[in-house]
């Protein structure tokens, strides 16, 4: 059995991660951590700290969830490290590369572990994808596409308008998610560039951002992500020479192959809660042994293109 301290309450755990927790059959949601102990009242059964160090200091937590601001994933992740727990990040993996590194080096000086939730990677259609391409499905993959449009986050998530609490816009938010995927799929990126701006809203992060990753055996990824499109886009396809995988929308159960003998769909729904493969998956590797889907290592790839394209200037 883990036992978990969640540590923020906020719309991702009360929606997802919590949820996922209780209905994990080796998980125990035993901790919370909050400035605002009147949000735990959901969860009588549950402790409620105020105090990092109280929190850390139980000696029944196995496991930390972090979901405080992207500000505190750092600080948050390396305590619960070094107070010997293990820890499943919310993305991005933290402000910088610099701290982002720092957090899987001390996952490693401790022995513990450490994984971010990019979930996308437990996709079924992403797996399958990947799969596809390792046959040759497509030929040899050359290009691989990803755009998430929508419009300004709502006032209930307004801290992500914040570069001190969030640390970018749309790059920082649902960019890394994209980011992730393209390197779950090809690999560790190899150069990156972008570019940031402020088209439509006048904010202190960006509203949108366009993202151009070079991998080996010359396949490029392209991602663009915005705030500021009144028609939602979800799209991700991956060109090859002999044909194509699309999975618009990345969201949905549909994939795609396109080659030249015509088309053909498979149906390969994610988990209703997204974040459950993720907790299972990370259960399973703390409990059983072995590496979580997106460990602390992998995931700072994505830090590592986010700070090549902050490195910008608007």
């Amino acid at each position: 059995m883990l036992n978990w301290l969640v540590i923020g309450i906020g719309d991702i755990t009360t929606k997802r991660v919590i949820p996922a927790i209780l209905a994990e059959p080796r998980s125990s949601f035993r901790g919370v951590l909050t400035r605002n102990p009147a949000k735990a009242a959901d969860y009588p059964d549950v402790k409620a700290f105020t105090s990092i160090e109280a929190a850390l200091g139980d000696a029944e937590i196995d496991a930390v969830y972090v979901a405080s601001p992207v500000a505190f994933h750092a600080q948050h992740a390396m305590a619960a490290l070094r107070a010997g727990k293990h820890v499943l990040c919310e993305k991005p993996t933290a402000m910088n590369y610099g701290e982002a590194e720092a957090m899987a080096a001390t996952a490693e000086e401790c022995g513990r572990l450490l994984a971010v939730a990019f979930y996308r990677r437990l996709y079924p259609k992403l797996i399958r994808a990947k799969q596809l391409m390792g046959e040759g499905a497509i030929g040899t993959p050359v290009l691989a596409e990803a755009n998430y449009h929508g419009w300004l986050e709502s006032e209930e998530r307004g801290w992500l308008r914040d570069p001190a609490l969030a640390g970018g816009g749309p790059l920082y938010d649902t960019g890394s998610h994209r980011i992730d995927a393209m390197n779950f799929l090809f690999g560790a990126p190899l150069t990156a560039t972008g570019l940031r701006s402020n088209a439509v809203h006048r904010m202190e992060v960006e509203d949108s951002a366009s993202v151009l990753i070079g991998y080996a055996d010359g396949v490029r990824g392209i991602v663009d992500v915005r705030w500021n499109s009144r028609v939602i886009r979800d799209q991700f396809r991956v060109v090859g020479t002999e044909g194509e995988l699309n999975l618009d929308p990345l969201n949905g159960p549909e994939l795609r192959v396109i080659t030249k003998a015509g088309t053909h769909t498979e149906h390969l729904p994610a988990h209703p809660n997204v974040h459950y493969p993720m907790v299972e998956n990370f259960v399973n590797a703390a409990l059983d042994g072995g590496v979580p889907a997106c460990v602390g290592r992998e995931a700072i790839r994505t830090d590592w293109v986010t700070a090549k394209v902050m490195a910008n200037q608007r």
